[in-house]
């Protein structure tokens, strides 16, 4: 039986040697070959990067060959590279989609295919459904490719170019932060500490070595995953530690304390700096599942909040038509004006070390300040695994609209992505079912602690029973 390849929020992802064969990824990238080609009949040119997961040289050689086959120039990117300067080298090199062999911040057993169209934003569903429509069609036919030499691009030098125009580095030299980073032997190895280090910046880096397995556990740069990096920033006297995932589209934060930064914190911390220190006020975007602190934020700033479903494709959208001066999500993706319509966790870090250069606080103690402008905002994400008969009664629950949720009444109700319900006071719960598993992803968020622990426990009640 033929493998059925779906493109989720962030392309095709599996397991190696399960579903992600060299067969099926054959199909895949020839399903896109036939999509670009059903675009633009000639003179294509599509890039080819990779993250540094196991076998990731095979793929982007093959792909380059079936891109050739099908009459479209590969360029490929020989080293390992991020998604986001990838997303850049698509803009700045007018190509005509990218295909990117990385399973971002999933474990070293998974690898994936991320496509990119031409204006260097993953690609919408009409774009991905007409792809698995081609490779659908491809069932049973032969696929012939042929041996072509690739034209090899360097995309970390026009990437970081663009870094530098869009981060302030010489405020964080001046102020003598200090910054730890972990790439997570991931794809940014050598992007931004190499940047910082340039510009004067007293930088460590740990976990500064290819490792396909990523030290054993997911390339995620979560709170338990940065033991390390908190180490290192405590050997060091540091003021912040960065951290990057697989392909460094997610981003990490440490405090100076080495406690860890909630991303919904700092893409509001980001979007308060931004419109303070750029004037940007254009409009912020984020996901159904992202904190209302951005909500009271852009009230307080008189700035055109836009609410998207989860993926950051849709926020890419807005970047594109400059809408916005930052957009983010919860799951610790964000961009900003004038940058990649991609999620990029290496801006997220060097922003997070020139806020704390020119602000001269650890962030903390800003988002404090910034609970005494709006009020104070504490959101929580939880998974819960379901069984098929719990999935199919809670699947039916979804559809109601309740007026009450355990003595709550429902202010609102939002169907933008999974089903939102909101409060009276300001807290809210979103439950949204996950696509490739049996789980059930659980928001929510109150205004103080202690009811976001009851919240949190009725949420969970409500799926159960």
């Amino acid at each position: 039986m033929t493998t059925a390849i779906k493109f989720g929020t962030s392309g095709w992802r599996a397991v190696i040697a399960e579903e992600f064969t060299l067969a099926n990824v054959r199909r895949a990238v020839t399903g896109i070959a036939r999509y670009v080609v059903s675009q633009k009949p000639r003179g294509a040119r599509v890039i080819v990067g990779r993250d540094p997961r196991f076998l990731g040289e095979t793929l982007v050689a093959m792909a380059a060959e079936i891109l050739a086959a099908h009459g479209i120039t590969p360029l490929v990117i020989a080293e390992p590279a991020p998604t986001p300067a990838i997303a850049y080298e698509v803009i700045r090199s007018q190509a005509d989609g990218a295909i990117n062999f990385t399973a971002s911040h999933n474990p070293p057993e998974y690898n994936g295919i991320k496509f990119s169209t031409p204006d260097g934003a993953s690609a919408l569903p009409e774009v991905t459904n007409q792809i698995e429509a081609e490779i659908a069609r491809l069932d049973g036919q032969p696929l012939a490719v042929q041996g072509v030499q690739p034209v090899n691009v360097d995309a970390r030098a026009a990437y970081l170019a663009r870094l530098r125009e869009l981060v302030d580095l010489e405020a964080i030299r001046k102020a003598g932060v200090r910054v730890c980073f972990d790439p997570l032997w991931g794809a940014a190895r050598g992007y931004p500490d190499a940047l910082l280090r340039e510009a004067g910046v007293q930088v460590r880096t740990v976990h500064d070595c290819r490792d396909v397995l990523f030290g054993g556990h997911a390339p995620e740069p979560d709170d338990h995953l940065l033991s390390e990096l908190r180490h290192k920033m405590a050997e060091t006297n540091s003021h912040i530690g960065i951290a990057t995932d697989g392909d460094a589209d997610r981003f990490g934060i440490l405090d100076q304390d080495g406690s860890f930064l909630q991303p919904n914190y700092l893409i509001a911390l980001l979007f308060d700096y931004l419109v303070e220190t750029r004037g940007w006020k254009n409009g912020v975007a984020k996901s159904v599942a992202t904190t209302n602190l951005i909500t009271a934020l852009a009230r307080h700033h008189g700035v055109e909040l836009h609410e998207t479903p989860v993926g950051f494709k849709y926020i890419g959208e807005l970047i594109k038509q400059d809408k916005i001066a930052i957009g983010g999500e919860e799951s610790a993706g964000l961009s900003i004006r004038h940058h990649v319509p991609e999620k990029d966790g290496i801006i997220a870090g060097l922003l997070a070390a020139e806020m704390v250069a020119r602000r001269h606080k650890p962030l903390r103690e800003q988002l404090q300040i910034l609970f005494g402008k709006v009020g104070s905002f504490y959101p929580l994400r939880e998974n819960f695994r379901l069984t098929p008969e719990v999935k199919e009664q809670f699947t039916s629950k979804l559809k109601a609209e309740p007026r009450e949720f355990f003595g709550r009444k429902v202010a609102g109700v939002v169907r933008t992505d999974g089903l939102k319900l909101l409060f009276e006071g300001g807290s809210w719960v979103c439950y949204r079912l996950s696509g490739t598993e049996p789980v059930v992803r659980v928001y929510t968020e109150a205004r103080s602690r202690d009811d976001l622990a009851k919240l949190s426990g009725q949420a969970k009640e409500w799926i159960f029973h």
